[in-house]
């Protein structure tokens, strides 16, 4: 087993929609937003360097596409640090309106009590992105999943 399954953070969910609509999903900003965060730069594409902004958190990062297959595989990395996470989101289609897609985020540099950290909460956070993309696109519902984590009236 490779140190990037080892190191890794994994979500997963079967969405109800075509693997060309979901894929544009992660690719196009404008879609994105509804369930994920507020405002993007730019379409992803290959060697282009991206921002996303969670303006509610006053936080943003930068992304690179490294590798981009059409409506089945997007690859970035992630720039929240010096050294770069990576994630891989894959879309394999189940039929012509189902799309399973999973999202892998790997490459941490924490050790210890801090990597378990990390991975929770990547894997947390995914889940809440893959739980909204579900309820946006299927039932174009905003489920404010991202905002709800950590309102400001708690910080």
């Amino acid at each position: 087993m490779s140190d990037n399954n080892l190191k890794c953070s994994e979500a997963q969910m079967r969405i109800r929609k075509p693997a060309s609509e979901v894929f544009q999903a992660f690719i196009d900003p404008e879609v994105t937003k509804y369930f994920w965060f507020t405002k993007g730069s730019d379409k992803l594409e290959v060697g282009k360097t991206v921002t996303w902004e969670w303006e509610m958190y006053n936080f943003s990062t930068q992304v690179v596409a490294k590798e981009i297959v059409e409506n089945q595989k997007i690859t970035v990395d992630w720039f929240t640090s010096e050294m770069p996470t990576t994630i891989e989101f894959s879309f394999q289609s189940l039929s012509d309106d189902t799309t399973y897609v999973s999202i892998k985020h790997y490459g941490f540099e924490e050790t210890g009590e801090q990597l378990l950290l990390a991975i929770k909460n990547s894997t947390e956070g995914f889940a809440f992105v893959l739980s909204g993309l579900k309820a946006y696109l299927e039932h174009n519902i905003n489920l404010n999943l991202i905002i709800d984590k950590f309102p400001k009236e708690l910080m």
